[in-house]
């Protein structure tokens, strides 16, 4: 009984959420290794891409809830996803046009591109601002939860109770198809092999006829259409506000870099990796181990680290992979 019940506060407190939140990095982490892969930078604008879609997401899915247009169980978000996903490509192709294309005819250095998306990270953070504001918005309409505590207790009558809402499944699910399809795109189709022959060749890929700039266009719509559903994902199981957004670009950089950039999925191990190690590292453990040793009485709560410096272990992570393994755990491209 001790350790079903010891469990089932690892699966409420450590498991679910973490495994939650490795989907959304790892959608996140997905766009910036398709960037690095491909055009060749870092894009430190990619958290204020998801802040902007995210955003845009919010205000169609308060002009559909206005309209008394729902998606029943499931929130209304999701009928608003594709809209956004649009707005927000068209945004981000009119930003290469305006900012990248110059300098990647001029062949700057990577550096230089990483420099202008500092530039562009600023200017998209003051429009989300602008667009929707700097308050803490909750658009999780729809079915709460999928299991509750009350429900479970009575259905396996142990004390402790087990809580999954609904946020958290659809955000694996939604992550889990999203990730199968792209995966199915770069490998299956004519356009997703061109992109990973750019990727691997520039030049090779030039000579066979691969239209560069077709090639930099779908990029562009596919890691806008990954950050606008990581970043909706993100504030439908948390809350959305836009400085949060900006905050989770380090865990998003670390799960790219530790799986290594430029490789899908080492993005998608790393997503997970540093999620887990976040989750358990700030979780105090106390409860967990009082079920499993029963007697002991521990007179702290078994947390290594507090929960505001949760950030603070993805860049530890980052730190160490840099220095021992610079290629990520899937031998992507260095930094």
């Amino acid at each position: 009984m001790d350790i079903l019940n010891a469990l089932v506060v690892f699966l409420n407190f450590v498991f679910i959420p973490a495994a939650a939140y490795g989907a959304q990095l790892a959608l996140g982490a997905l766009g910036v290794t398709l960037i690095y892969g491909i055009l060749r930078f870092s894009n430190f604008a990619h958290g204020d891409t998801m802040a902007f879609g995210a955003g845009v997401v919010i205000l169609l899915t308060w002009g559909l809830q206005g309209m008394g247009i729902s998606a029943g169980p499931l929130p209304t978000a999701l009928i608003a996803l594709p809209f956004g996903i649009a707005l927000t490509a068209l945004l981000v192709l009119g930003t290469d046009r305006a900012v990248y294309r110059f300098y990647r005819k001029q062949k700057a250095a990577p550096i230089i591109l990483v420099m202008a998306s500092v530039g562009v990270m600023f200017v998209m953070n003051g429009l989300t601002r602008i667009l929707i504001g700097v308050d803490e918005y909750r658009f999780d309409d729809g079915a709460r939860f999928i299991i509750n505590v009350r429900d479970f207790r009575e259905m396996t009558g142990l004390p402790e109770g087990l809580a999954l809402r609904s946020t958290q499944a659809l955000t694996v699910v939604v992550a889990l198809v999203v990730m199968v399809a792209l995966f199915w795109f770069l490998n299956r189709t004519k356009s997703g092999k061109a992109m990973r022959a750019y990727s691997d060749n520039e030049d090779l890929a030039l000579l066979s006829g691969i239209d560069p700039e077709r090639v930099v266009r779908l990029t562009w719509i596919i890691a806008a259409g990954l950050a606008t559903i990581a970043g909706t994902l993100y504030g439908l199981d948390k809350s959305f506000k836009a400085f949060n957004y900006f905050q989770i670009l380090l865990p998003i950089f670390a799960a790219a870099i530790v799986g290594g950039l430029g490789n899908p999925l080492g993005a998608i191990a790393g997503g997970f990796l540093v999620a887990f190690s976040e989750v358990a590292v700030t979780y105090p453990w106390v409860r967990v181990v009082g079920y499993l040793v029963p007697g002991f009485e521990p007179s702290g709560l078994m947390q290594l680290l507090g929960t505001e410096y949760k950030f603070a272990v993805s860049f530890v992570i980052l730190i160490v992979v840099l220095l021992f393994r610079p290629t990520g755990l899937f031998r992507g491209k260095s930094v």
